[in-house]
């Protein structure tokens, strides 16, 4: 998602601050997610393939694993890689105070209320630091997915030693069906934020260079 800023007029905005924009563990923790997420939705398309939910199988050649078995090293390799990342994410936001200045306060009426001015066209990028409460809302939902997808990824991978998180989806096949769902989420997602990059290049380099 870009770098939005409240919908105020332009000649409002107060100028940008110099410095960094983004700290260099916020950095490093984006490009492993992206590196892990990634990973983990090719080669669970090809787990997908192996025992569909739905009427339909992906593309081979955009799955990775080449078989059931490399597909399952793969996600697995990168589902660790995303909890461990994750965790030092969000204890590192928390501890900062970074989660609360950056995503709160967010309000169903604040977000419908940027979500129109973005529509007009009426909402400008001159600091980076501000999030407006759509982009509050999707990166909190980014969040909240990918704790779903862990954990509806643990319930099929153990559904007899963790039974009751199995259970809590509806069975294995429920936790199957929770997981695909968290999946398709975090796709959209990643398109939507992929555009608003596109859109505002300048994102890409602050989450390189921080500046």
């Amino acid at each position: 998602m870009s770098r939005l800023t409240k919908s105020v007029p332009l000649a409002a905005q107060p100028p940008a601050r110099p410095g960094s924009v983004q700290p260099g563990w916020l950095r490093v923790t984006h490009w492993l997610n992206v590196l892990a997420v990634l990973v983990m939705i090719t080669s669970g398309w090809r787990i997908y393939n192996a025992s569909p939910i739905f009427g339909f199988r992906f593309p081979n050649p955009i799955t990775l694993g080449g078989w059931l078995g490399g597909a399952l090293r793969w996600h697995f390799a990168a589902t660790w890689l995303l909890a461990a990342n994750g965790l030092v994410y969000l204890s590192t936001n928390l501890a900062s105070g970074r989660l609360s200045r950056r995503f709160f306060p967010l309000t169903l009426r604040g977000v419908m209320r940027d979500a129109f001015a973005a529509l007009r066209g009426r909402l400008v990028h001159d600091d980076p630091r501000q999030y407006n409460q759509v982009q509050r809302a999707a990166y909190l939902f980014a969040v909240l997915d990918l704790v779903l997808l862990v954990a509806s990824g643990l319930a099929i991978w153990k559904p007899v030693q963790l039974g009751w998180l199995c259970t809590a989806f509806g069975g294995f096949q429920g936790a199957r069906v929770v997981h695909f769902v968290a999946m398709a989420g975090l796709v959209a997602f990643v398109v939507v934020h992929v555009a608003m990059v596109v859109l505002v290049p300048r994102t890409l380099r602050t989450m390189i260079t921080g500046r």
